[in-house]
């Protein structure tokens, strides 16, 4: 075999680091990780320092948005960039020097196996967690809540470090612009039937956190609540709309029994008969509702993306 079909053999691996106002640690992520991979791409989120330029000075590949959009979008530019360069495997590292490339081999070697769609580099498995307590605290309760409403349970859905294959990147379309984007890919990976593997990761918190901690937290849980709810309409609204309904119907056999043998109405119960069942109206309604977009949709997504693979084949 020849040194070049050696090579065509290889899996093409792309690394993409998210930033934003990061010159003083992208320059040294971006020379650590292309030891490991075929080419480095930098997502500059609309950075206002140097960031760009030291990237591109070190040897990485630039893309930048027109401003600051968030880290959801600048995870989405990173998976299309992906998807547009064709790699095999997709990773995303932090720019703030957080992860440690050396760790790369180690997080892609589930998808070379064959074994994961997907891998989360975790903070909290078989490994001591460096980090403050107060971030283990906020970590471990979003991923709590993020398992909870996606049905799919990891040890860090808040993770940064992360390998996709081929096949994830062509599965995940992803809406969130703000931190919950990680939320939103476990969900995305339910949906999907994606495969998913954890391994144990090291994570460096040499500087202080750029966003109010109580701020991101209450931030990404308010999402993974908007997530839950897009998820599961009909659990959400159609459940309760069923139970005032119910509570709706015993009220009102109250009030038509009393007016039956007593001559009157009692107020208080016919109030209550109006108030849950305009509530089980309402409720039982908006879950029919949106659950019926949200299978409307979902297959006019799988029809979108069954022409786009057809595409891409011929």
């Amino acid at each position: 075999m020849t040194e070049n079909e050696s090579k065509a053999d290889q899996p093409k691996i792309v690394a993409a680091i998210p930033c934003f106002n990061e010159e003083r640690f992208i320059g040294s992520v971006v020379a650590k990780t292309k030891k490991y991979v075929n080419k480095v791409i930098v997502i500059d989120d609309g950075s206002t320092d140097e960031s760009s330029e030291v990237a591109k000075a070190t040897g990485a590949a630039v893309y930048c948005h027109d401003e600051n959009r968030g880290y959801g979008a600048a995870i989405s530019s990173a998976l299309d960039r992906g998807r547009s360069l064709k790699a095999d495997i997709l990773i995303i590292l932090d720019g703030d020097g957080q992860h440690d490339p050396k760790e790369i081999p180690h997080l892609i070697q589930p998808i070379l196996d064959g074994d994961a769609d997907i891998v989360v580099g975790s903070r909290f498995l078989g490994k001591t967690n460096k980090s403050p307590l107060y971030r283990r605290i906020g970590q471990q309760a979003l991923t709590t809540l993020t398992n909870i409403g996606s049905g799919h349970k990891l040890t860090d859905s808040q993770s940064g470090c992360r390998a996709y294959s081929a096949k994830a990147l062509k599965e995940l379309n992803l809406s969130e612009r703000g931190m919950s984007v990680s939320s939103e890919i476990q969900f995305a990976i339910k949906e999907a039937g994606l495969r998913v593997a954890e391994v144990p990761i090291d994570v460096s918190y040499e500087d202080r956190t750029k966003r109010n901690p109580m701020g991101h937290g209450i931030s990404v849980l308010t999402r993974i609540v908007v997530l839950y709810t897009l998820q599961n309409p009909l659990l959400l609204f159609g459940i309760p709309g069923i139970i005032c309904t119910i509570f709706g119907v015993v009220f009102g056999i109250r009030v038509f029994s009393t007016y039956n043998d007593a001559g009157y109405v009692p107020v208080g119960e016919a109030l209550a008969l109006i108030m849950f069942g305009l509530a089980g109206l309402v409720g039982t309604l908006a879950g029919l509702s949106l659950q019926a977009m949200r299978e409307l949709f979902r297959e006019e997504i799988t029809q979108i993306r069954k022409e786009l693979r057809e595409r891409e084949r011929d």
